[in-house]
């Protein structure tokens, strides 16, 4: 049944996003899925330079003020205020709330207006899972204390990229029973992510992320420094920016120094992923943790052998041994050896490219994606108030 009945004012579907470049990047064709099906979209962030880019598509844009750290707690209580006053203003039908803060802040927020449903999509559980923990953690405490309060309303679902990060929320007691959807990922095009046939010369090995320690960046420079000397002559890219607001960036400095040590060729941000994986040979993912990375996913669609770490989100996105291969978590030498394989094996670098494009066709079509969005929201439609 579709949202808007004749007659009938459009249903309101809200996204709740930190930033406003996460939601045009991995948000986005959601958005555009629900606006065709006759919601009415708002989209909640922090301002930025992207707002435009949001209200360019035909969306109602609300800057709300979320901090990137945290530390402050006036400042984390006047967030939730903020989305609390929001949503008792707007009264929106389906609250669609992505990433950490938006997730915790919006659920308590939206229990306490009494929206009516209540999507809370877990992106990856943060720095706070992949941290040393203390055999006491307050932290750790305190944000599954939130998680509990976050997800605890009643007409609601809990969206996961992978079992280890519904597993986890499910022990300590945050979900209740049918409350949690699996949904590989936020999908990828597969127009645009195409099969290029690997380019002549020497294999390239890329990575493409935000250069934060946690992400692997690291080990992926250290690999590349092993790899010095490689009978394939095997190049190392990396694509990406340090983020001086994420506590677990590296520095511009840093960037500097791998860029006179010439291990690594660092070629900042790139607009366009999907010709950069085009133009290589192996996409590289150490990272620590992820929900289910996006990077992964391209590479797959574009028909890109995978190395990447055994941990939750990383081997979710991979089919390990067939379309990739997994290597243990901070091991720059076994990262390094990995590619090395993929890079002397051209015949079991392309099969597993091949394989990673058939896994892409059946699981991360941002088609299916959309549609998995939309029947979620629709079972939510009919649903009770919140408690």
């Amino acid at each position: 049944m579709p949202p808007e009945a004749a007659g009938a004012a459009p249903k309101i579907l809200l996204f709740t996003v930190n930033n406003p470049a996460f939601f045009l990047s991995h948000r986005l064709p959601i958005a555009l899925g629900a606006a065709r099906s006759g919601y009415e979209v708002h989209v909640a962030t922090m301002d930025g330079a992207a707002v435009r880019t949001i209200q360019q598509h035909g969306f109602v844009h609300h800057v709300i003020p979320m901090s990137r750290s945290g530390k402050n707690p006036l400042r984390e209580l006047l967030s939730i205020y903020a989305l609390w006053r929001l949503y008792r203003r707007l009264r929106p039908d389906i609250v669609h709330a992505v990433t950490i803060k938006p997730v915790l802040y919006g659920g308590i927020a939206a229990r306490l207006a009494g929206v009516p449903a209540y999507v809370a999509a877990i992106s990856g559980l943060g720095f706070i899972f992949t941290r040393q923990q203390s055999r006491f953690d307050f932290l750790l405490w305190a944000t599954m204390t939130l998680y509990r309060f976050a997800l605890g309303h009643s007409n609601s679902r809990v969206i996961f990229q992978n079992e280890n990060d519904r597993d986890l929320l499910a022990r300590a007691g945050a979900l209740k029973s049918g409350q949690a959807v699996m949904i590989r990922g936020s999908g990828v095009d597969l127009e645009r992510f195409n099969v290029q046939a690997e380019p002549d010369g020497a294999p390239v090995a890329v990575m493409a992320a935000r250069l934060l320690k946690d992400k692997g960046v690291r080990e992926f420079v250290a690999a590349a420094r092993i790899s010095v000397g490689h009978s394939s002559g095997l190049r190392w890219m990396l694509a990406g920016s340090p983020d001086p607001g994420n506590p677990a960036s590296v520095s511009q400095e840093d960037v500097e120094i791998w860029k006179r040590e010439g291990f690594v060729e660092c070629l900042g941000e790139q607009a366009d992923i999907a010709a950069l994986y085009q133009r290589s040979h192996i996409v590289v993912l150490p990272s620590y943790r992820e929900g289910l990375p996006k990077s992964l996913v391209e590479a797959a669609a574009c028909g890109r052998a995978v190395v990447t770490t055994d941990v939750p989100g990383c081997r979710d996105a991979i089919e390990p041994g067939v379309t990739g291969l997994l290597v243990p978590v901070h091991d720059a030498a076994a990262l390094a050896a990995a590619v090395q394989r993929l890079a002397d094996d051209a015949v079991l670098r392309r099969a597993m490219g091949s394989a990673g494009r058939n896994l892409a066709e059946r699981e991360f079509d941002i088609r299916l994606i959309v549609g998995r969005h939309l029947e979620i929201y629709r079972a939510l439609s009919g649903g009770g108030k919140p408690r």
